[in-house]
């Protein structure tokens, strides 16, 4: 059996899936259930995947049940991991800290994110960050 992939989807990536059935972050999340990786969420991450989803929610064309739903959903197939400890500070923006935190209690291989720049500091610590686009690439979903 080959490598299964631990990730982390940053919530910028669950935003940009929903707001457009297109491109790599829908794609990636439509795939979210694959064998080839598993999905690692924290209490914080969850909190701020609701936060975000429903402050947008006029973007999103959708209610609050179905962000309950959709949340309740994600939550059923991750990794839920609890933090006991903190690697602060790590990021250029203390709000990405606690992605720092998850990646390592979770012994993450990928952040998948369009935030590259905020979070390249974690790469010290073996952590990939890569966009959707560059995931499905790496896993042979999307061609170069």
């Amino acid at each position: 059996m080959s490598k299964i992939y631990e990730i982390i989807i940053d919530t910028n990536v669950l935003l940009s899936g929903l707001r457009s059935r297109q491109g790599a972050s829908f794609k990636l999340l439509s795939m979210l259930n694959d064998p080839r990786w598993q999905v690692n969420i924290s209490t914080t991450l969850v909190m701020e995947y609701e936060a975000v989803l429903k402050r947008e929610l006029s973007s999103l064309n959708l209610s609050l049940a179905d962000i309950d739903s959709l949340l309740d959903s994600f939550c059923a197939i991750a990794k839920q991991h609890n933090i006991f400890y903190i690697w602060r500070p790590t990021t250029p923006d203390p709000n990405d800290d606690f992605l720092v935190d998850l990646a390592i209690e979770a012994q993450i291989d990928y952040i998948i994110s369009y935030n590259k720049k905020d979070l390249y500091p974690i790469k010290k610590l073996g952590v990939g960050v890569i966009t959707p686009k560059e995931f499905l690439q790496l896993t042979g979903e999307i061609k170069q």
